[in-house]
């Protein structure tokens, strides 16, 4: 292939290094599933998206603000002292039932920047198909990291030129498909989500409706249930 100048496949490979993983940042593991199991307890199962869970360690479930205590961590049926940032693994905790929990939950430490309820949100967001117009009081389902919520948008307050990300309309009254803008949604249910550039995979979202895709989007600011 003369029109290839690039690196041969075992180059590539020997130059590839695996991805820095943010165990330096608080706490997010992500919630998946949970099961009680006899002789052992409850067991929830998820990614630990940022930081380091222990065994022994108090921690925090959002967006209830649970509190429970990690008896041991498990990955493949291997017993870990610790679990960290890119692990997926199965944590038998105390403190807390089936009945506390859902998938979409998320854990964190209570003494380092705890994940908490959001009350609200703005986002960034491009409409990538619609067949009418969306306006405020539009009620889709959110789907953020494990969690998928119906979210009610509270406003549309710019629509953003998608090439420069530039204002060119303040307040507009709807968005169509090809529209990229700034909006604010109000979850309907308990929900924790975190702004994008502080925990990316907690603050980037789609929204589905009508069977569909509709949207995609990242969160800029969130109002924290207190």
């Amino acid at each position: 292939m003369p029109w290839y100048d690039g690196p041969t496949l075992l180059e590539a490979l020997q130059q590839w290094r695996p991805p820095r993983r943010s165990v330096d940042k608080p706490l997010r593991m992500l919630i998946d599933n949970f099961y009680k199991i006899r002789g052992v307890g409850m067991v929830i199962t998820g990614r630990v998206e940022t930081g380091v869970l222990t065994p022994g360690m108090t921690i925090s479930i959002a967006p209830k603000g649970l509190t429970a205590q990690v008896v041991s961590i498990e990955m493949h049926h291997r017993q870990l002292s610790e679990a960290v940032a890119g692990s997926i693994v199965g944590v038998n905790v105390k403190g807390v039932g089936a009945k506390d929990l859902k998938r979409g939950f998320v854990i964190s430490d209570p003494q380092k920047d705890p994940a908490r309820g959001t009350k609200s949100f703005t986002a960034e967001m491009v409409v990538l198909q619609h067949p009418g117009q969306i306006r405020p009081g539009y009620v889709p389902v959110l789907h953020c990291h494990t969690s998928q919520v119906a979210c009610n948008l509270v406003a549309i307050t710019q629509k953003i030129d998608r090439e420069t990300g530039k204002v060119f309309e303040e307040n507009p009254e709807f968005v169509v498909a090809g529209d990229a803008c700034t909006v604010e949604f109000r979850p309907t249910n308990p929900m924790a989500v975190e702004v994008f550039q502080q925990y990316p995979t907690l603050g980037r979202f789609m929204v589905r409706d009508l069977n569909q895709i509709v949207a995609v989007g990242i969160v800029k600011s969130v109002k924290r249930v207190m």
